[in-house]
């Protein structure tokens, strides 16, 4: 079988403060998303949110409804964000074929039949990030290139958080119905992400941490901005962030990473921040 799917139901801030570091790895970190010939996928009762990674090397892959939706195809009553962090691939919808390169994104509406992935080339594949939300319309279908983005220089060398953000699928960029996604790479000397750290309490999202050697980490830091906790993340592993928590993290080197996000609203900048020495 070519997809396989995770189950995770929502944890709440109360529950989260008592677990050991084995019990919040289960809970928020997907560390095996990638795999080779297979989509593989975590239904999150966060927002119901999905986020996925599929590698078609053999063959094409084909994105299949799982069992928590109930419904015939995958996007009956969902939207769609992809973003290629590996080789050339190709996404068919419906039959019509987007080529993605790398850090390329395809936005795909709610309504369509048929998401197929492909590889350009097997010795050199593809590797697709996918994060999905409910919808209740349907939006045109829209291939995001880095040029195409809403580009944001942020931070300094001198705070070791200098990046550039990516707003890829984003209100002003592309129409979605509440699914955002974007990217955001550090530069080399930066290991610092989202400073200040921050909370929205009407949206939840996802970190995808890549670009980063196999031999370094991530520590992502989650919780309460009062009862905060960590994790090492290595690199293709994805945290799940939930409404009730801050999401930050700081690297062993520079690294990228993918954010997508889903909830009650599309204003970005709709966050409560925490100045660094307000953590604890």
């Amino acid at each position: 079988m070519s997809i396989d799917y995770e189950n995770r139901y929502a944890i709440g801030q109360n529950e989260a403060k008592n677990f050991d570091t084995k019990q919040l790895r289960e809970n928020f970190l997907s560390e095996d998303l990638f795999q080779q010939d297979k989509i593989k996928l975590v239904y999150t009762h966060y927002e119901r949110y999905i986020v996925g990674g599929v590698v078609p090397i053999n063959a094409a892959l084909e994105l299949s409804a799982i069992d928590p939706l109930k419904a015939k195809n995958f996007l009956d009553r969902r939207e769609l964000g992809i973003i290629n962090i590996g080789e050339q691939g190709i996404v068919s919808v419906d039959g019509e074929e987007f080529v993605l390169n790398n850090k390329e994104a395809l936005y795909v509406g709610a309504g369509n039949k048929t998401v197929i992935f492909s590889s350009a080339n097997k010795n050199s594949p593809a590797r697709f990030y996918l994060n999905s939300a409910p919808a209740h319309k349907s939006y045109p279908n829209k291939k995001v290139t880095r040029e195409d983005a809403n580009v944001l220089e942020l931070g300094s060398l001198e705070t070791s958080n200098e990046r550039s953000i990516y707003q890829l699928i984003i209100n002003g960029v592309v129409e979605t119905c509440q699914l955002q996604m974007g990217m955001t790479c550090l530069k080399p000397g930066s290991v610092w992400n989202t400073m200040p750290a921050h909370q929205h309490d009407r949206r939840m999202e996802a970190y995808l941490y890549f670009d980063l050697a196999e031999d370094q980490a991530v520590s992502h830091f989650m919780g309460e901005p009062k009862e905060t906790r960590v994790m090492w993340v290595g690199n293709e592993q994805a945290m799940i962030s939930p409404a009730w928590s801050i999401h930050s993290g700081a690297g062993t080197s520079n690294y990228s990473f993918i954010w997508g996000m889903a909830g009650e609203n599309l204003d970005y900048d709709d966050m409560d921040k925490y100045m660094p020495n307000e953590l604890r």
